[in-house]
């Protein structure tokens, strides 16, 4: 009988053992996969001449993403830099002020913003965002767009960020105790010292990897911020001005003119990138999360 449990025990070891390794090559044979059908374009241009190169002719042979990849820089980091302070901000008030009825009437409504497909956010995106920067924001600085911006993309997606990262925020504030807050406030501090001195401190390696979840999430949509960013192939100088994401030059191009040579091969080099980019960005900030947790417990 004991040998008999001992052996369900190492099969059910072996099991999710066996589960988890597969799960985690998952990202590996994507990786592997993509690199093989850029193959042919890395051996006739090279592998980092397509990311250095702003020249996009597929016709000519030219296979220059550069635009693509700063259209994508752009959107994200503008997006992120609206969506972080808004949903920290509305988080801490949800968890440290608000009363627990205003929470719990709260969550419906990010739960509806989280289910709406991106196509929707897109199509307000034109009928609000664009015109709103073409008719309004623009002229106030003196520039006449069409309104398909980089500014109108970030804008959107932005506003798809809202729901996630406003439930990550509360999720990270409700796991720091009650303890640290009461502590804070019987030595006398305020209620916002206490917040900002040791909540915010305490929650710092949950906020950035919230913000690290937010930027990958943000680096990779495709059909919202393509529906108002105007498409644009040039690397873009001001939030006026149209661009050109790299995962909307995929959407927008996989399976056209495959009968061009090497096409097929960049556009797969552009997904290789973008899988590139996203992976190591989140390998570099778990890396940076690990050392500033140790040096949060000293």
């Amino acid at each position: 009988m004991e040998n008999i449990r001992i052996i369900k025990n190492n099969l059910t070891y072996y099991l999710f053992y066996g589960v988890g390794i597969l799960g985690s090559s998952i990202v590996l044979i994507i990786g592997i996969g993509l690199l093989l059908k850029s193959y042919p374009v890395i051996m006739s241009h090279g592998f980092f001449q397509p990311i250095v190169s702003a020249e996009w002719f597929p016709l000519k042979g030219k296979f220059g993403i550069l635009p693509f990849i700063v259209g994508s820089y752009y959107v994200s980091l503008i997006a992120i830099a609206i969506t972080f302070p808004i949903c920290l901000l509305t988080a801490i008030y949800l968890i440290e002020y608000a009363p627990k009825r205003t929470l719990n009437t709260f969550y419906p409504f990010i739960d509806i913003l989280s289910g709406i497909p991106s196509v929707i956010y897109g199509v307000w995106g034109i009928l609000i965002v664009v015109p709103f920067i073409r008719d309004y924001l623009a002229p106030l600085f003196g520039v006449h767009t069409t309104g398909y911006t980089i500014l109108a993309g970030s804008i959107v997606l932005s506003v798809m960020l809202v729901p996630n990262v406003i439930l990550i925020f509360i999720e990270i504030l409700r796991t720091i105790p009650q303890e640290l807050r009461e502590a804070a406030l019987s030595l006398g501090a305020t209620k916002w010292e206490t917040i900002k001195l040791v909540v915010l401190r305490k929650a710092l390696p949950g906020v950035i990897a919230a913000l690290v979840l937010g930027m990958s999430r943000a680096f990779g949509e495709t059909l919202a911020v393509m529906m108002v960013v105007g498409n644009v192939i040039k690397i873009p100088k001001s939030v006026f001005d149209s661009g050109y994401p790299l995962p909307a030059l995929i959407a927008n191009n996989y399976g056209e003119m495959l009968s061009i040579p090497l096409y097929d091969s960049a556009l797969m080099y552009s997904a290789f990138i973008l899988f590139l980019i996203v992976l190591v960005f989140n390998i570099l900030s778990k890396i940076f999360l690990t050392r500033l947790v140790k040096i949060m417990r000293y």
